[in-house]
């Protein structure tokens, strides 16, 4: 018998069962209540009406009124509809006898006061009649309670006792073949693939185990024929990690290593130690780098001395998803679930050695380069004295234009210097309280006759009480210089810039606002890039693409910061921001 049907029979019969100790309930309960019924209906209204009409009699006087007559007669006729008990008839009768000489007008007051007695008479016999039918029919119901109870219990007990035993086996026909196939699952988790199952019934719990069985085969087979292939992919990942010149760390979801190459082990200083399969948190307590790299605290290239060499590593961190075969199987290509994390120590020195190099190549010939520059501004300054010889128009404008071309490579020259002291953390700084204001005149008086020359307006707005600001002056202001000479390239002709000084919380901000076209959106976070130039248009000159990069190590060295907006045809303003200086305090 299949198991669908053999579930209907077994739950057809709980209910046959239920539908019957149902059924039994509520004709025991009906008889009940058919019981209370009658009670409450008929004898009830009985002693009602009596009630009403002894309320009647004792609260009128002889001869009665009309209103008293008739309230009466209303209450007698509900009585003589609603006679049940043996014996009432009589007194109702005799009740309406005694009433008619009570509403008759042609009998003497003693003959009144005989009726109001005998009246009172059969009240109190009818009253005494349903009180009467009333205990009888009550002891009557109790019996009938008493019995439907022992009924329904022994009802009751019999349908427990069947639905105990039927909870009882019932389930451990379909519990039985599931746990026997629970336990050969876990077996196949254990790779045990020899597991069989074996029921002996022709049900959907037997085809189960077929293909069970069959699975089993397959999966030992599967295994036999692959395992070596799997062996030989695991062994040669692993040596392509170890051959790596990069140090790898790879970490589970549990935080345990789960593979560690060579190179990993001489950074980490880990030779000694067995590190594979032991939780991170072991070698983190004692090993500074480490616990640094699993912090990622290591965003910047950092030294370590490796085999007596100093080398250079670049941290890079990677975290391992996979599919989350746990989800549903419409999902499984959607959902993943991490699985750990993999650390990659990138070797940089030959690039760190090369930028040391091209840093050190750069200040050698700067410093070089500044002694014939100087040398050629002292003989164009010889030409251009007239004790030497009167020049032409066209001599003296190869003149000039030897002069601005000396003029620009002496400033780049200059700045390259800057750049290797900033590049070797050799920036040298000399602090000193300053006002802001000061610093805006040295810088404003640098550019004062280029801005004179093109026409273009300077104007100064500062904040009233600005504190001082503790800086290298020299180097804040040639930061200005900067900002001010590129406002002054992309100013038009008559422009305006504005110089604006002022206090933000603890900090004092200068920034420097030009009207000219503004920087496109793209290029904005690339501006403070060395050797990065915004395209023109070719009518504008374009600098090294130094000054800006300078000026983000010059202004970072004081804990400052150094930022930009625009957008184009609205122009451009320049920030930077210093820490304020109150009572020596910064």
């Amino acid at each position: 018998m299949r198991i669908k049907n053999k579930l209907r029979l077994g739950f057809g019969f709980l209910f046959v069962i239920v539908l019957f100790f149902g059924a039994v309930s509520i004709f025991y309960i009906n008889e009940i209540s058919e019981s209370a019924r009658v009670i409450l209906k008929n004898n009830y209204e009985s002693l009602n009406f009596a009630s009403q009409m002894r309320g009647i009699l004792d609260n009128s006087n002889v001869p009665l009124t009309d209103s008293a007559k008739t309230a009466f007669n209303t209450q007698l006729i509900k009585q003589e509809n609603n006679v049940t008990e043996k014996g009432e008839t009589a007194a109702t009768v005799a009740l309406r006898k005694a009433f008619n000489v009570l509403n008759s007008s042609n009998v003497t007051v003693a003959q009144l006061n005989i009726a109001l007695h005998d009246a009172r008479l059969q009240l109190r016999r009818i009253e005494q009649l349903n009180m009467q039918a009333i205990v009888h029919k009550s002891d009557k119901a109790q019996e009938s309670v008493k019995s439907a109870t022992v009924f329904l219990g022994l009802v009751g007990s019999f349908t427990f006792m069947v639905l105990f035993s039927f909870s009882v086996n019932f389930p451990g026909f379909i519990a039985d073949p599931l746990r026997a196939l629970v336990d050969g699952i876990r077996e196949i988790s254990h790779k045990n693939y020899g597991q069989h199952i074996n029921f002996n019934k022709n049900d959907e719990f037997a085809d189960v185990a077929t293909a069970f069985n069959d699975m089993t085969d397959r999966l030992r087979e599967w295994e036999n024929s692959n395992i070596a292939k799997v062996l030989s992919e695991k062994q040669r990942i692993e040596t392509i990690i170890e051959q790596m010149e990069d140090a790898i760390v790879g970490l589970n979801e549990k935080n345990e290593v789960l593979f560690i190459n060579t190179a990993a082990e001489n950074v980490l200083n880990l030779n000694e130690q067995k590190v594979t399969g032991q939780p991170a948190q072991k070698f983190t307590e004692h090993n500074d780098l480490f616990k640094s790299i699993l912090e990622n605290h290591a965003q910047k290239p950092f030294k370590v001395a490796v085999n007596g060499k100093e080398c250079y590593f670049q941290l890079e961190s990677r975290e391992i998803v996979i599919p989350n075969i746990a989800a549903k199987m419409e999902e499984i290509t959607m959902a993943s679930k991490s699985v750990g994390r993999v650390y990659v120590l990138k070797n940089i020195t030959e690039f760190k050695e090369r930028d040391e190099a091209k840093t050190n190549f750069i200040a050698t010939i700067s410093h070089e380069l500044k002694t014939p520059i100087a040398s050629i501004k002292m003989s164009l300054k010889l030409l251009k004295d007239a004790r030497i010889g009167e020049l032409n128009s066209q001599q003296r404008e190869l003149l000039n234009h030897i002069n601005e071309d000396s003029d620009r490579l002496l400033k780049i020259t200059s700045e390259l210097l800057d750049l290797s002291q900033a590049e070797t953390g050799n920036i040298q700084l000399s602090f000193i309280p300053a006002d802001p204001s000061t610093i805006v005149d040295y810088a404003l008086n640098a550019v004062r006759f280029n801005a004179g020359q093109k026409g273009v307006e300077l104007q100064v707005q500062t904040d009233p009480g600005l504190p001082k600001v503790h800086v290298d002056v020299e180097k804040t202001a040639w930061v200005l210089v900067n900002f001010l000479s590129n406002a002054l390239r992309y100013s038009p002709e008559k422009g305006k810039i504005i110089i604006r000084i002022a206090r933000k919380g603890k900090q004092v901000i200068f920034s420097v606002t030009d009207f000219g076209r503004g920087i496109d959106e793209q290029y904005q976070q690339r501006l403070f890039d060395r050797y990065f130039q915004v395209p023109t248009d070719g009518q504008s000159k374009s600098g090294s693409g130094l000054g800006l990069a300078i000026s983000k190590d010059f202004i970072e060295a004081q804990n400052g910061k150094i930022w930009v907006e625009s957008a184009i045809g609205e122009g451009s303003t320049f920030y930077f921001s210093l820490p304020a200086y109150n009572n020596g305090n910064r």
